[in-house]
């Protein structure tokens, strides 16, 4: 292990000596990224980062002992960079740097690496060249928040890392790995929010080629692995994040009537920081999931079991979903509502709102075929499962053929997923356990339930349940996620009442994504140190004295139907007094018709 910390060190330092050089070299010569309306940076930020993560990577990798492997890597990564470095300081065009970035793709494949996807050996090598430039690519166009395409690019070497030493390989290849590591955390320390430089193509293009190439060294055929499932959900685990990245931004874009290459700020990123949350937390977020994707990715390789499987679906799902939730995210201009308007485009939100319930029933079908499969996995172990898997097989069609009716039955479609509560989960209840009876009824029915084993349905529903409780209520989690992590003025709100829970669910919507709710204050002491709604109850009316004098709160809402008139005259003064901003919501009902 001793061999691969010391290029990961050396990398680091020397990464870290030298980005203060590149950057001071990009300043004088005017190599920098200025604002823009399609650029996310506020200020003048010196570009040709890359520079120093490339040439450290590309100098020490030469000083490795390389195999013929490697340094086909190094040259290629070699051209890529340099590919980089002109389109930073000449601005090609995307049709030049995508035939470039073919025939550097062509240049692997022509020297053997390959994704062993598929048995032909043709259409394996248009994949490969594929593979090379939409990773590329991908990286290029995550780089588009500070830290973000260089956190990736760490968590990706360092799953890609793991994976090298789970096989007992040691050598160039992992070596130049922990080098790429330790450079693309050197560079981090001054790329993170606030940034001091940015990478550049020269140094997006070539972390992705590496990643890319280096992932094609780590699914060669004769590997131990789980099959095929393995060798193709590794890699793309890995590098899920750039894909899923590269994929909403390419959709959404198609669909608003942009074309794919124009600059904006509608990524996953942007689209986090739109709904509230800082600009270091969209970033954290992006590295949390691509952390998952690459733990998963190792579970596919090391685990001999269908559970890693099952995880990856779940985790893709689940990325759907998520993907769905940023799709709803207004990122685009005014002029561009007047488009969407006009008629001449057809918007993502409309068409998935038109055909909701068609996409949720899908969503359904896959969550209960993974469901069973799950249970079957749970239940039976190792060769055990093999012996059962016939019984499973033949079921399947019983399960999907009798659980969605009964769902459908039930009221499962009827419901809304950002309001879903504790009835909608009732009603969940209803349809899964009606549908597992109506599955065992008929499977003793066909089959007699001969070498059915009664445990396979109970994990079933139960595992069932979790999945479309969590999927439905996963737009409130979401949402749940952001809010409380938004940056904004500092809000209390006044009453612990049912009038505060009305204001909390009004603040807590996207048209007050301005406000960071802090809690509760209540004179009631029964009410103070609980939760409501998942916020606390800070205390009393001195507890929000204290608050106001240490400058901890800029807004007060008072939601209390019932309030002496002495009491709100001292909130008006301690406000006052303390710039803080006072409001009241009032709440009645308005007759229109006499009875």
């Amino acid at each position: 292990m001793l061999t691969l910390l010391l290029p990961f060190v050396a990398g680091f330092l020397a990464t870290f000596a030298l980005v203060p050089l590149c950057r001071r070299l990009a300043q004088n010569a005017g190599y920098v990224a200025k604002p823009k309306a399609d650029r996310w940076n506020a200020r003048p930020t010196a570009l040709l980062g890359g520079v120093a993560i490339a040439m450290v990577v590309l100098i020490g990798g030469a000083g490795l002992d390389a195999s013929a492997q490697l340094r086909i890597i190094l040259v290629a990564g070699a051209a890529m960079f340099l590919l980089g470095l002109v389109d930073d300081l000449a601005n090609l065009k995307p049709s030049t740097k995508l035939v470039a970035e073919i025939t550097i793709a062509s240049l692997l494949v022509f020297f053997g690496y390959r994704l062993h996807w598929v048995e032909s050996l043709t259409l394996d090598a248009m994949l490969t060249v594929l593979w090379v430039v939409g990773v590329t690519n991908a990286f290029n166009l995550l780089d588009n928040m500070d830290g973000l395409a260089a956190g990736i690019g760490f968590i990706a070497a360092a799953a890609l890392l793991v994976g090298f030493a789970d096989m007992g390989e040691v050598g160039p290849r992992a070596a130049y790995t922990a080098l790429l590591m330790g450079s693309l955390a050197g560079f981090l320390l001054y790329n993170f929010h606030p940034a001091s430089i940015f990478m550049g193509d020269s140094g997006s293009l070539f972390i992705g080629l590496s990643v890319a190439t280096l992932a094609l060294e780590n699914a060669p055929d004769s590997r131990a692995g789980s099959g095929l499932l393995s060798i193709v959900g590794g890699p793309v685990l890995v590098l899920l994040i750039p894909i899923f990245d590269t994929t909403l931004v390419t959709v959404l874009r198609l669909l608003s009537g942009r074309r794919p290459s124009q600059g904006g700020r509608d990524h996953s990123s942007h689209r986090l920081v739109a709904i509230g949350l800082s600009e270091r937390m969209a970033v954290t977020v992006l590295w949390t999931l691509a952390a998952l994707g690459g733990l998963i990715a190792l579970v596919l390789r090391t685990l001999d079991t269908g559970l890693g499987a099952a995880a990856a679906a779940g985790f893709l799902l689940a990325l759907a979903i998520f993907a769905i939730y940023l799709s709803r995210v207004r990122v685009y201009e005014d002029s561009d509502v007047a488009l969407l308007k006009s008629g001449r485009i057809t918007p993502f939100v409309t068409d998935l709102m038109y055909k909701r319930r068609a996409a949720e029933v899908l969503l359904d079908l896959c969550l209960v075929a993974l469901s069973y499969y799950t249970a079957y996995r749970l239940r039976f172990e190792g060769k055990e499962y093999g012996l059962y898997f016939r019984q499973f097989l033949n079921s399947l069609p019983i399960v999907i053929g009798l659980q969605l009716p009964a769902l459908f039955v039930a009221g499962v479609y009827r419901g809304v997923w950002r309001y879903f509560g504790l009835m909608d989960g009732v009603v969940l209840a209803k349809g899964v356990l009606g549908g597992m009876l109506a599955i065992v009824g008929a499977i003793v029915f066909v089959f007699r339930f001969e070498d059915y084993s009664r445990g396979v349905f109970v994990i079933y529903a139960a595992i069932l349940m979790l999945a479309l409780s969590g999927s439905r209520a996963s737009f409130r989690l979401i949402s749940e996620f952001v809010r409380r992590r938004r940056v904004g003025d500092r809000l209390v709100i006044y009453g612990a009442g049912d009038g505060g829970s009305v204001v909390l669910h009004e603040l807590l919507s996207s048209a007050h994504a301005h406000y960071r709710v802090l809690g509760f204050i209540d004179d009631n002491p029964v009410k103070q140190r609980h939760r409501v709604q998942g916020y606390p109850v800070l205390g009393g009316y001195e507890t929000l004295a204290v608050l106001a004098t240490e400058r901890a709160v800029d807004c007060v809402v008072v939601s209390a139907r019932e309030l002496d008139g002495g009491r709100l005259r001292s909130l008006e003064e301690l406000c006052s007094e303390n710039g803080i901003t006072l409001s009241r919501l009032h709440l009645k009902f308005e007759q229109l018709v006499a009875s």
